[in-house]
């Protein structure tokens, strides 16, 4: 089981960067970084296969691949920029993590304007004018 796996990477590493971190504490967010970036590689294989589901779904389904793109890409930035953000409070940079979250806000918001705009023609084609 991954989790299990993951589990472990995480409570080996707490311990050992809690242990490191009394004599430098440098080296403990290094290591924390090395097993959060493990940990992230680890789920990047059952990522794609959702993904692949997904873009099944949608060929299926009619949907054009520009907005399932489109929508995949806001995940994305989601969860790597809550990974990095993550990282930087781990090293004690909190506000450095509250400006990634609000960069990934804005580009959320950017990569959201072309769907906003298709669903609003869409529904201005069913509204009678």
């Amino acid at each position: 089981m991954e989790i299990m796996q993951i589990i472990g990477i995480a409570l080996v590493t707490t311990i050992l960067a809690g242990i490191i971190k009394f004599g430098r504490s440098e080296m403990g967010v290094l290591l924390s970084l090395t097993a959060g970036l493990i940990i992230f590689f680890m789920v990047l294989g059952p990522i794609s296969s959702v993904f692949q589901v997904l873009k099944d779904l949608a060929n299926r389904a009619n949907i054009s691949m520009a907005y399932l793109g489109t929508i995949l890409k806001i995940v994305g930035i989601a969860y790597i920029a809550d990974f990095g953000a993550q990282i930087c409070r781990d090293a004690g940079e909190g506000a450095l993590a509250a400006k990634v979250e609000f960069a990934a806000k804005i580009l959320v918001l950017v990569l959201a304007v072309p769907i906003i705009v298709a669903v609003l023609q869409a529904l201005l084609k069913i509204i009678p004018t």
